[in-house]
């Protein structure tokens, strides 16, 4: 297609503006449908870095990943039709894990829309129930705008995914730039009314807690609430996949209420007579099924802070609503002070509580695998990185390693599939030199076990502990617990691992057994090249506290 030298066309116009915007990297699946954009990114290929993965779901994970550890607008740009329907999975978790995204897809021209043309889908009806924008830059001199809108939805409030379409002729079209600074950052203050009538009645009780979850927060809001926390001897708990808003170890820290969660902190959280919930929204894993605390009015006073107004009274009918970001609130909390009536002694109890739950147990077999990842904060630095899918693997991890603190967790509080490995990947991309280990099960690592492709690509190299029990783990166990003996469908048959890793360049270990992990993730640590260690469990050991064969009886 011919083109004018005298103006940038659509594709250069659409770089231009996202760099911007500050983007500096970008995942994605190269289409024929947004070759402009990729030509556009050409003249910034110094500051600017494409990182190609090998499926788009594999891609959209790295990108959420990327904007949870660095908290910018995790940025992704795939082809239209397959390219679209395989990104879904992580515009899906960044929706609920409340993480700012923008997906850029390729589409069909202008002169096509609605012949279902080649690969044509509607992606406002498609994304219409995961992303909190759809738009089609449908004329090239409102690229500008159109960037500036997404960029400025993605960030404010409750953040999460945009979508932008990108007609093909559109960005062949050449005209002229309109420069637009970056976008603001735009979240709810503080209704200091309700704020301090809020906190009067916390200061007042006699078992308050504190529960802090979901994807607004920033390591200053972290900070003051856990500082705060501390010095007026509140236990501090966190919701699902959230663990790293505060050091595990540190003495305020209570646990999580995710899945298993600590039954000492289920009956803390049920007697408390005053819950200060700040960012989480109190969704189904979080609350047992909605079975931890009463619909629509709690046990406790309730004090609900987020920083979506539309999420308030959704399920829970709090005493005290506050649209607020975490970081605003938490700020606010310094001159608070707990009334002389209140024993700061709970904050420990509910602590030794924790430290007791997180200790391992032994269950049947030679591998223990709480043992393993009690082990690990022993050999790697408290900033540490560790990443997960979905899978019953993932209760060792959350429940035996204690996260080191703010962004030392990546996973997905929607138990999405497949999301540990190229997570895991950002990660290192992200910060090389930190350690980032990802935490698979065989059926959550084939997932997206492309993506090793990518981490040798680009050297971006985790360790890998993949949990092995050839079999979907969860789903056998739901299985067994409703249908005893009636099996279908939850066998897997996996390849030789080892050999996989090995075909990347990155060198694989067998454990068997708990004495062989230690020498394993040693070599592991040394490597230039990452490591893939796998843990062979019994099928029989299908929860810390519970064998397959006790389930269903």
């Amino acid at each position: 297609m011919e083109t004018n030298n005298k103006l940038p066309h659509g594709g250069q116009i659409l770089a231009n503006a996202l760099v911007r915007q500050g983007v500096d990297l970008a995942f994605g699946v190269p289409g024929e449908s947004f070759l402009p954009l990729l030509d556009g990114l050409v003249d910034h290929s110094q500051d600017f870095r494409f990182i190609t993965c090998r499926q788009e779901g594999g891609a959209t994970y790295m990108a959420e990943a990327y904007a949870k550890l660095t908290g910018k607008p995790g940025v992704v740009m795939v082809t239209r039709g397959p390219g679209a329907s395989n990104a879904m999975v992580g515009v899906h978790t960044a929706y609920q894990d409340s993480t700012p995204m923008v997906l850029l897809i390729g589409q069909v021209g202008t002169d096509m829309v609605e012949r279902e043309a080649f690969q044509e889908m509607d992606y406002r009806r498609l994304y219409s129930e995961c992303a909190k924008w759809v738009g089609s830059i449908d004329r090239v001199d409102r690229i500008d705008e159109f960037v500036s809108h997404a960029f400025h939805i993605a960030q404010s409030g409750r953040k999460g995914p945009v979508v932008l379409a990108l007609p093909e002729d559109i960005l062949y079209e050449q005209a002229s730039e309109k420069p637009t600074a970056p976008a603001h950052i735009v979240q709810p203050g503080l209704d200091q009314a309700i704020f301090q009538e809020a906190m009067k009645t916390f200061a007042n009780a006699n078992k308050p807690m504190i529960l802090a979850g979901g994807g607004n927060w920033n390591e200053l809001a972290c900070k003051a609430l856990v500082s705060w926390a501390k010095r007026e001897g509140v236990p501090l708990a966190t919701s699902f996949r959230s663990q790293d808003l505060v050091d595990n170890l540190d003495p305020c820290y209570a646990g999580d209420l995710g899945i298993g969660a600590n039954p000492a902190l289920v009956k803390r959280i049920q007697e408390a007579d005053a819950l200060l919930v700040i960012g989480e929204r109190l969704g189904e894993m979080t609350t047992a099924g909605y079975s931890i605390l009463d619909v629509p009015q709690t046990q406790a006073q309730l004090i609900h802070v987020l920083s979506d107004p539309d999420e308030l009274g959704r399920v829970y009918r709090p005493q005290y609503a506050l649209n607020c970001s975490p970081q605003n609130f938490c700020a606010a909390l310094d001159p608070i002070k707990m009334g002389k009536q209140y024993e700061g002694q709970r904050m420990h109890d509910a602590h030794a509580e924790y430290l007791a739950f997180s200790a391992p147990v032994t269950v049947k077999g030679d591998l223990q695998l709480a043992q393993i990842m009690a082990s690990l904060p022993k050999s790697i630095p408290r900033n540490s990185i560790l990443t997960n899918g979905a899978g019953n693997f993932a209760t060792w991890v959350h429940r035996f390693y204690p996260y080191g603190g703010f962004k030392s967790q990546l996973a997905p509080a929607n138990g999405s599939m497949g999301y540990g490995l190229p997570a895991a990947i950002a990660a290192k991309i992200v910060d090389p030199d930190r350690v980032a280990i990802a935490v698979c099960g065989d059926g959550d690592f084939m997932m997206n076990c492309q993506e090793l492709a990518t981490a040798a690509r680009y050297k971006a190299f985790p360790i890998i502990l993949l949990v092995n029990n050839s079999m979907l783990g969860t789903i056998r166990m739901h299985q067994e617990r409703e249908f005893s003996r009636r099996v279908m469908g939850t066998g897997l048959t996996n390849p030789d691992f080892l050999k996989f890793s090995d075909s990347f360049g990155i060198p694989g270990y067998r454990v068997t057994k708990t004495e062989e992990f230690a020498p394993a993730f040693t070599k592991a640590l040394a490597s230039d090249c990452g490591a893939l260690i796998e843990l062979v469990l019994d099928q029989e050991v299908i929860s810390p506290s519970k064998l397959l064969s006790q389930l269903g009886k």
